[in-house]
């Protein structure tokens, strides 16, 4: 019975912290995007999209930037 309980628990609080909007961005390139020497990168985790200068992932978190 406590190893049920256990198990249950664990699912629980899985599923509290592997909501997206708990995870940190994790930025993917798409070269087929880039531009005018600029890299494109988009947000795996919250749909974020960036252009960076130096051919390296952005290192802040777009989710809440606004326009």
């Amino acid at each position: 019975m406590i190893y049920l309980i256990g198990i249950v628990l664990a699912f629980v609080l899985i599923a509290i912290f592997a909501r997206p909007e708990m995870r940190g961005c994790r930025w993917r390139a798409d070269r087929s995007r880039d531009r005018d020497g600029a890299s494109f990168y988009r947000c795996a985790a919250c749909g974020a999209e960036d252009y960076t200068a130096n051919g390296k992932p952005p290192k802040r978190c777009l989710r809440n930037a606004s326009g």
